[in-house]
């Protein structure tokens, strides 16, 4: 595989996947807040959904986003062998 085509892959994998973080950040942000009236009849752990959403679970979703995006992208540059200091 050539360095140009590896590149190409690794960048298009990278992309996917902080789209993908970025919808899940977006829906637990924005959309629970939008519909936070709509979404009242839901509960966890005994909460409305938006209640808990805004108290705790946004951040315990963003703490999850990281983490994911941390081992992913490790197994991703070594997989490609995109670690620091190579080239």
């Amino acid at each position: 595989m050539q360095l140009a085509e590896k590149r190409r892959r690794y960048w298009k994998k990278n992309l996917r996947l902080t789209g993908m973080l970025l919808a899940i950040w977006f829906i637990a942000t924005f959309v629970v807040g939008w519909f936070a009236r709509d979404l009242q009849s839901l509960t966890f752990l005994g909460f409305p959904l938006p209640f808990y959403m805004g108290a705790q679970g946004a951040l315990l979703i963003y703490v999850a986003v990281v983490g994911y995006y941390a081992w992913r992208m490790d197994r991703l540059d070594r997989e490609y062998a995109a670690q620091e200091g190579e080239r």
